[in-house]
């Protein structure tokens, strides 16, 4: 469906400014793109070379690393957009995108402002005073709770960061003697966060389900409710998985919703594309959490569902066009997952790296067509990465939405699987495995998610598959084929005889696919492709340095294989990284990619560390030390010990055991890299 607007007030922009970084300044630039306009990027030091860059027509510096000096400083951003000739600055979400003080300079500037009017945004900036006006406009409300007089009927409370979002600031309080310190640690973090320590408290909806609503405003009066989305499978209170239209709701609900959010909206003369979110309790009902000043990371679904492009019709309205009297009605269903560099089985851990292979087999549009009966599935990728880029420390661990539209829920949901599930993506550890797991569980095909599903849910969803075994020697025996296999341009005589080294015996290479070491055995066949002994049901079909294919228990599977592109092919002495791809088995949870590392024939002399030492579980920078810890005092185990933040979000790190910390080497501040060594704890003696 085609929107149109009207243009009542002449405000031509030419070129856009996105005052941000990775997918959504791509996806911005797309549409200024498809629209005729020029685009200008900035970018930190990390990102001079990063995707956004290269999709912008042009591009300025912001000297430094850490958001603090770089995306979040309005001052430079402005002063950008002015050197590079740009009319107009988006703000996309996150950093700036909230943040009333600067759009207010942006247009002072004489600069067009793509987002909502500066009042809007400071309205909406304080949960707290965003909840009174919400009342005053009798939008449904939880009521609050005074941290000073709460009782343990109370309980379980949610402590909030009255300003920003993203999960920042908040915790989850069951114990009252936990309440103390799990405020000064909200406070700390959301001071650190948004530089504004205010946090309250509300009473915590157990299972409640998380339910927004797209608004669209314009100048002229009008206000869209353009459908519901669920956001309610969430890790660390940030959204993983959202659909639209929300599942299971009655239409009774959907109106209620409805002529809330619009309500808000037009309480605060709301103007552009912005989203109310609602916490929907056991019984369904509504009570309103916060407005989101700016647009959502999740509004494809919402743009699939009605076809529209919303960040044009943010550019439209910005220029002063009118919207028609009514939105466009939904079709079919839409699901986005949030593809992440973390690893979910270890506390989400975010991940560094650079992405040797990123490729998810999808089409890439900025709003798919919406799915009518006996339309395909239509999948769309919104990356902010390529293949080859670095991800690195300094933000947000998302490399991609992946979203997919069709005309009913059910296959939207296996759409979107099936696509995650044959994505190539070497070189970074991914959460893939658990968005494919979390969308083929049956209480998300059922249509019934809420807030707690990860947390009933995540050890079985990270666990190893029954079959993850079968899977892994699989794929080392195809990495150890493929190894050995000779080039296609080799000499004649290699090719007839088939396969390098010694043709009278076995041959071994050995594998370690995460703390698992696989050994496989291959003995070379004159003429032919190798035998497996060890793999008595498998037999070898076709081997090459990049392709192998096996016929397993009688089933024919390819398996593509890859090597890191800085190495080559395996080393002379069979080290390096390998990565293996295959379609998944119908039926089986077990990864169908593995990374492996090949283990080296003779092994090279390592840095020895202390008994004791604690290394850094991740690359990032050493925010808190515990207050007063010093070499020589005695630790237990568990203690926390000192905090990194990477990529937005803060990590505890705990002493090993019980003892005497001998050594301290981490001060707030200091950038580390994985395997950094910030303490050691020399482990008390077990008492006889």
């Amino acid at each position: 469906m085609t929107t149109t607007t009207t243009t009542t007030t002449a405000l031509p922009i030419t070129s856009v400014l996105v005052a941000n970084r990775g997918e959504i300044a791509v996806r911005v630039f797309r549409t200024a793109r498809a629209m005729g306009l020029a685009s200008v990027a900035v970018h930190s030091d990390p990102d001079a070379d990063a995707l956004h860059v290269r999709e912008a027509d042009t591009a300025v510096r912001l000297p430094g690393a850490a958001p603090a000096d770089t995306y979040l400083r309005g001052d430079l951003v402005i002063a950008a957009a002015l050197a590079a000739g740009a009319d107009a600055v988006h703000p996309g979400y996150g950093f700036l995108s909230e943040n009333a003080a600067f759009a207010r300079d942006v247009l002072a500037a004489g600069l067009a402002w793509i987002g909502p009017p500066p009042d809007a945004i400071e309205a909406m900036a304080s949960k707290t005073r965003a909840k009174e006006l919400m009342r005053a406009a009798k939008v449904p409300l939880l009521d609050p709770v005074d941290p000073a007089a709460a009782t343990a009927a109370d309980l379980p409370l949610l402590l909030k960061a009255a300003a920003g979002g993203g999960g920042r600031g908040m915790r989850v309080v069951r114990d009252l003697d936990a309440l103390g310190p799990a405020l000064d640690a909200a406070a700390a973090e959301a001071r650190s966060a948004f530089g504004d320590g205010e946090v309250f408290a509300e009473p915590y909806v157990e299972r409640g389900r998380h339910v927004e609503v797209q608004v669209l405003a314009d100048g002229h009066g009008t206000v869209w409710a353009l459908g519901t989305r669920d956001c309610s499978l969430q890790r660390r209170h940030q959204k993983v998985v959202e659909e639209a239209p929300a599942p299971g709701l009655s239409d009774g609900l959907r109106r209620t919703l409805h002529e809330a959010a619009v309500a808000a909206a037009r309480a605060v003369g709301y103007r552009g594309a912005g989203t109310v979110e609602f916490l929907l309790d056991a019984d369904g009902r509504p009570c309103f959490l916060e407005m989101n000043t700016r647009l959502q990371v999740e509004h494809p679904v919402t743009e699939a569902v009605h076809g529209v492009d919303l960040v044009a019709l943010q550019i439209r309205i910005a220029e002063g066009a009118a919207l028609p009297p009514e939105p466009p009605e939904p079709a079919g269903h839409a699901v986005e997952a949030r593809l992440y560099a973390e690893d979910p089985a270890q506390d989400w851990r975010p991940q560094a790296g650079t992405l040797a292979a990123f490729d998810v087999p999808a089409a890439d549009a900025p709003a798919p067509v919406p799915g009518t009966a006996g339309s395909p599935a239509a999948v769309r990728v919104d990356a902010g990465y390529a293949a080859g880029d670095r991800v690195g420390v300094h933000y947000d661990p998302m490399l991609a939405k992946v979203v997919a539209h069709a005309p009913t829920r059910s296959e939207a949901v296996r759409a979107l699987a099936r696509a995650l599930a044959g994505a190539r993506i070497h070189g970074v550890t991914t959460n893939r495995d658990l968005l494919v797991r979390t969308l083929r569980h049956p209480e998300f095909t059922a249509g019934a998610p809420d807030t707690g599903f990860y947390d009933r849910h995540l050890a079985a969803l990270t666990a190893p598959a029954p079959d993850a075994g079968r899977a892994a020697a699989l794929a080392a025996a195809a990495a150890a084929l493929a190894a050995a296999a000779p080039a296609p341009g080799a000499p004649l005589a290699a090719r007839l005889g088939g396969w390098r080294g010694v043709r009278s015996g076995p041959q071994v290479r050995r594998y370690r696919i995460g703390g698992t070491e696989h050994e496989v055995r291959y003995l070379p066949v004159r003429g032919g492709p190798p035998h497996l002994p060890d793999l008595p049901d498998v037999r070898v079909l076709a081997a090459a340095p990049d392709r192998v294919v096996l016929e397993a228990g009688g089933v024919r599977r390819v398996f593509h294989v890859a090597h890191r592109p800085d190495r080559g092919a395996e080393r002379t002495d069979g080290a390096g990284e390998v990565w293996v791809d295959t379609a998944p088995a119908p039926g089986s949870d077990a990864p169908a990619s593995h990374a492996l590392t090949a283990v080296p024939r003779f092994t090279e002399p390592q840095d020895a560390t202390p008994p004791g030492s604690l290394l850094a579980p991740m690359p990032g920078t050493v925010v808190r030390v515990a207050e007063g810890l010093a070499p020589g005092d005695t630790v237990t185990a568990g203690q926390p010990l000192l905090w990194l933040e990477a990529m937005k979000m803060e990590h505890r790190v705990t002493s090993p055991a019980s003892g005497t910390l001998t050594a301290l080497h981490a001060l707030p501040g200091h950038q580390v890299e994985v395997g950094t060594l910030l303490a050691v704890v020399q482990e008390e003696e077990p008492r006889p």
